[in-house]
């Protein structure tokens, strides 16, 4: 691109998932355009060290429940707002929208009254095989095209007359080859023999509200019994603060893990992890860890949800295999005793571990798991409709 001015790509992320896919987008096209590309967009730290940086924090925008985004509200439009005006001031040649439904669909809507010629690319649609498919035709009217992380997207949204190319799940492609489980066990001063329960409550301030007090009690009571346990609790950024205060006041000690490889290293050496459902439950799947997902959303959210939603199933590798691998308490059977209880059976029984885990490895292929890497994929199709355009 020698002699034309650098090609300026907006990308929008509002969460912790959606940083990590941005940044892997940024570092492929980087690959293939060199200097030939510059970024400007709303991303956090792993954006922020591809080049994005972004004109505000965006913990402040990862919000999780009906009753959480109308008290939110006036501050999304706000950042919806900055988010438009530096596109306004940095004029991209095309803006990818990754994730985080209400926030992006808000700004993709925004940018096409801004200008209406610039093509608009969403990176991971809504989930609307499990629940809400009017999204679909919603979509289909904010944006140009979806690169999709599931491979039974494309229908849904094409019969809403949306273009769909599938790229893969970024979470399928973690490298675990240089996680070391005895380098974690030295760490926190476990022995080789020593169990290690990994907790993992959320990466959004909401999520860690309503799930961390059962899971805590859950800790407590397998701590009674099990003062031996050790007791690993891997945060993101984003809630790093919020974490710490919590564990510091735990009666048990327990080691807040916040650095990446850390954090690999933590999955490899987990013989059960607590998690919150979210993407890190595929990061684990892939690791080895057998795990019991807790999750509660706030009751107003929880009662329209359950009216919507068209699956039994809330982990995606549970969707993927049509069975609970991994055991779901959710709502009213997200409670300490209950969480404890299942914890308790995997810790006890290696054989049932065991096909846990050869179960969600089933699923995990199912998902896609070995195949092309997505960033690469979704940096092919990104310079394929800059150059259609």
């Amino acid at each position: 691109m020698t002699g034309r001015p650098p090609l300026t790509v907006m990308l929008v992320a509002a969460e912790a998932s959606g940083d990590d896919r941005g940044a892997g987008l940024a570092r492929a096209l980087k690959h293939r355009l060199g200097d030939g590309v510059r970024f400007v967009g709303v991303g956090g730290e792993r954006m922020a060290a591809e080049g994005v940086q972004s004109p505000f924090d965006i913990a402040e925008i990862s919000i999780l429940g009906l009753l959480e985004g109308l008290m939110a509200y006036p501050k999304i439009i706000a950042r919806v707002k900055d988010t438009v005006a530096l596109a306004a001031r940095e004029k991209p040649d095309i803006a990818i929208l990754i994730d985080s439904w209400g926030f992006t669909l808000r700004v993709a809507q925004q940018l096409r009254r801004l200008d209406p010629g610039l093509p608009l690319i969403k990176y991971v649609g809504p989930q609307v095989w499990a629940t809400r498919p009017g999204r679909a035709k919603t979509l289909a009217k904010a944006v140009d095209h979806l690169l999709s992380i599931h491979a039974f997207d494309a229908p849904w949204f094409e019969a809403a007359g949306l273009p769909v190319t599938f790229v893969g799940n970024s979470a399928l492609t973690i490298d675990f080859s240089g996680a070391d489980a005895a380098r974690l066990r030295r760490r926190i001063g476990a022995k080789p023999k020593d169990q290690i329960l990994l907790v993992l409550p959320g990466s959004r301030p909401g999520e860690i509200d309503r799930v961390m007090p059962a899971f805590e009690d859950a800790v407590s009571l397998l701590k009674a019994e099990r003062p031996r346990l050790h007791v690993v609790v891997p945060t993101t950024r984003t809630v790093a603060g919020l974490v710490k205060a919590r564990v510091a006041g735990w009666p048990n000690r327990a080691h807040v893990i916040e650095d990446d490889q850390g954090k690999l290293d933590a999955m490899k050496a987990a013989t059960v992890a607590l998690a919150c459902s979210g993407t890190v439950t595929t990061e684990l799947a892939l690791a080895g860890a057998p795990i019991v997902v807790g999750y509660r959303l706030g009751p107003l959210t929880y009662a329209i949800v359950k009216r919507l939603i068209h699956t039994p199933y809330i982990t995606l590798f549970n969707i993927a295999g049509q069975a609970f691998i991994a055991p779901e308490l959710v709502q009213e059977d997200c409670t300490g005793p209950k969480l404890a209880r299942q914890v308790a059976l995997r810790l006890d029984d290696a054989g049932l571990r065991a096909r846990q885990v050869a179960g969600q490895y089933a699923a995990l292929d199912k998902m896609g798991r070995g195949g092309p890497d997505p960033s690469e994929a979704a940096a092919e199709a990104v310079l394929k409709l800059v150059k259609a355009r």
